[in-house]
């Protein structure tokens, strides 16, 4: 057994695309060594910013000798059936075949074709090249007089086999044995002869091959730095892996911000320091930001970086800079101002602009808060009215993703209630599973509108979600105002506050608003909240049991019926009534198929007979409308308990009354009182839809 190294060195590929890239090389070349027969051990795949590298471990020498059969023509055929096989078969003529006997149809030719497997090392450049060509990066380019289009400028291979070279080619570039280190710290080039060589010598010329092995290091010597000035380090796992897949040998140093910049507000300097410098945040024993960062550099030096700390903090001081002008400008006019310039903004081109999507989410929002205990309606107003007006100050120009963070810093400048500010800040969230949910109730309102309107005018448009494109994120806003209602416990009636979303664009001149089926979107919702409830562990069938009913647009009493139903089925009585309520079903669908008319009527009392049926019908006839009006009073759990009281006298109708009897009238009759089972125990959920 052997092993295969092979390495791809290029400038630095975007950070974002490297671990993408490794699993694709790795895919790629492994998929081409199971089509060519050869077998391994183990694959593993590495990146850094300027190298692909993977090693397979466990090849054989050569591939497996494959021995093929054919099945020919019966012997005596005519020439030319023969000609044909021999031709396909790739042999010279029947000499090179076997006959043998078929008891039916009597003798004929097989061609018996066997084939050396070659070596490894003559297999390997073919399935490497494919590879390489394959490999799908999201953006390439072309670079000299080379048709090769490559991630950056792709500088040499790396290709070992059993410690030999594999002469593989990709456009320009040949394999060889040797690869480079670290750009600056030991740039030269060396010769290696397998993996454990290969990592060995460059770990020597300042490289970290394994993305994971940086990432712990950065962290392990932020963390330490962040404590040994007494502060702690703000957790932030995405800007760890991108600045583990900025640099080959992590170098973590700590910088200082400059007092000035410190009234700034904190989201603005995280970000600055973020999206700009990749820097990480800390912070100090009260949770707020300290007036120093950490970054990491990707070189060494004699002075211990005091130069390169330098420079980091005087590039980190131009940023802020600009931060603090934008905060200044923004804070000379009131947030107010800034509303009707949302007229320039085009939300969506058949949708109209921020503007009018401002004035719709107002009516919502005051139409949501009569639904939400301790919502104002004047605040909620307000608070609509000013939650996208920051999208057009110089701040989110520069920084988007501090939209409605910074609307609210503006808002508590110019004097607003605090309700109204913090309103502005939430009305995005929930924006995912891991994302808080509001709990202010002008919060809610606010965003629950700004949710509804989003959604009801896509669909308006006829811009619904298909299969796995979903480009305007409507499945994450349909669940975050799920969330929205469940987590806050608010009884909206959602079909009232579509219809009147819908009724908005109508006015805004959207035609196809007109026509809009409401009830899709109610459909669209019951999906996203099975999606919501089975992510906590609630059994798919009970959700669908329950959404089965239909014409349900509070998703709290929703819920309820869902906890309800579950703890019933828990139950011995609810257990048994289940198989009760499908036998009887069964039974009444297949006379009803049979017979081509429903049972679906109130049996006669007059032709009653047995006393289990009396008893039966008795028992049904009284805890029937006991059951609606437990329904209607959303007490689930005691129409659940009603229903137990079924138990008994459904199976005693079962063990001792014949429903096919040979009397028409009276089998149409117990056909009629099973049917009544089914609609009793439908009054709660569609129990053919419940498994177990």
């Amino acid at each position: 057994m052997a092993e295969l190294l092979l390495e791809l060195f290029s400038e630095e590929i975007p950070a974002r695309m490297q671990a993408r890239a490794a699993d694709d090389l790795k895919r790629l070349v492994t998929a081409g060594l199971k089509d060519a027969g050869l077998t391994f051990d183990k694959a593993e795949a590495f990146v850094t910013p300027r190298r692909l590298t993977l090693v397979v471990d466990g090849l054989p020498l050569a591939q497996p000798d494959v021995k093929d059969e054919r099945k020919g023509p019966r012997v005596g055929s005519p020439e030319r059936a023969i000609e044909g096989f021999l031709k396909a078969a790739g042999l010279a003529s029947l000499d090179d075949c076997e006959t043998r006997e078929d008891p039916k149809k009597g003798a004929y030719f097989v061609a018996v074709i066997e084939r050396k497997g070659q070596a490894t090392a003559r297999v390997l450049p073919e399935i490497v090249s494919a590879a390489m060509t394959a490999l799908p990066w999201p953006k390439s380019m072309r670079w000299g007089n080379y048709g090769v289009r490559w991630v950056r400028p792709l500088h040499s291979i790396l290709c070992l086999f059993d410690g030999a070279v594999v002469s593989v080619e990709f456009n320009h570039v040949t394999a060889g044995s040797s690869t480079f280190g670290h750009r600056f710290l030991a740039p030269d080039a060396f010769a290696v002869t397998d993996f454990a060589d290969y990592q060995a010598k460059l770990r020597t010329a300042k490289v970290m091959l394994d993305a994971a092995e940086r990432r712990e290091f950065i962290l392990a010597e932020a963390e330490k730095l962040a404590k040994d000035a007494g502060l702690r380090l703000k957790a932030d796992q995405g800007l760890l892996n991108e600045v583990a897949g900025l640099v080959e040998w992590p170098v973590v140093r700590m910088g200082r911000i400059d007092e000035a910049f410190m009234d700034l507000p904190a989201e603005v300097l995280a970000t600055s320091m973020r999206a700009h410098q990749k820097y990480f945040s800390v912070l100090d024993g009260k949770g707020d930001l300290a007036p120093r960062f950490i970054f990491v550099a990707n070189n060494e030096a004699r002075d211990g970086g005091a130069e390169i700390i330098k420079g980091n903090e005087r590039v980190l001081r131009a940023r802020l800079a600009d931060a603090k002008f934008f905060w200044d400008q923004d804070r000379k006019a009131p947030l107010e101002a800034l509303v009707d310039t949302l007229g320039d903004r085009v939300f969506h081109a058949r949708l109209g602009s921020d503007l009018a999507r401002v004035k719709r989410i107002r009516e919502l929002a005051k139409t949501i808060s009569a639904h939400v205990d301790g919502a104002n309606e004047a605040d909620a107003d307000r608070a609509a009215l000013l939650c996208k007006a920051d999208l057009t100050s110089e701040m989110v120009y520069e920084f988007p993703e501090l939209q409605g963070i910074m609307g609210r810093y503006y808002a508590l400048n110019d004097g607003e209630k605090a309700d109204v500010a913090e309103a502005i800040a939430e009305h995005y969230s929930p924006q995912g599973p891991g994302d808080d949910c509001p709990a202010n109730p002008v919060s809610v309102a606010v965003a629950l509108a700004d949710k509804i309107d989003m959604l009801v005018g896509f669909f308006a448009i006829d811009e619904k979600p298909t299969g796995s494109k979903d480009p305007f994120a409507l499945r994450r806003a349909a669940l975050g105002a799920i969330r929205l209602i469940v987590e806050n416990g608010l009884r909206v009636p959602l079909f009232e506050v579509f219809e009147r979303a819908r009724t908005l664009y109508a006015g805004d001149g959207i035609s196809s608003a007109e026509t809009l089926n409401v009830k899709e979107l109610l459909d669209f919702f019951a999906d996203r909240m099975k999606v919501h409830l089975r992510e906590k562990g609630v059994r798919h069938d009970l959700i669908a049991a329950v959404f089965a009913l239909g014409g349900e647009d509070d998703l709290v009493r929703l819920l309820a019926r869902v906890d309800a139903l579950a703890a019933f089925l828990d139950t011995e009585d609810g257990a048994d009534l289940l198989t009760a309520f499908r036998r009887a079903a069964n039974i009444v669908r297949i006379e009803e198929k049979k017979d081509g008319e429903s049972y679906a009527v109130e049996a006669d009392a007059k032709l009653l007979r047995q006393d289990e049926e009396k008893d039966l019908s008795g028992k049904l006839g009284e805890i029937m409308p006991q059951v609606a009006q437990h329904i209607r009073d959303e007490k689930f759990d005691t129409a659940m308990s009603t229903l137990a009281r079924l138990r008994k006298p459904v199976d005693a109708f079962f063990d001792d009354v014949t429903v096919n009897c040979e009397e028409p009238d009276l089998r149409k009759n117990r056909l009629c009182l099973l049917s009544t089972i089914r609609s009793a125990l439908s009054q709660v959920a569609d129990f053919s839809t419940i498994e177990g």
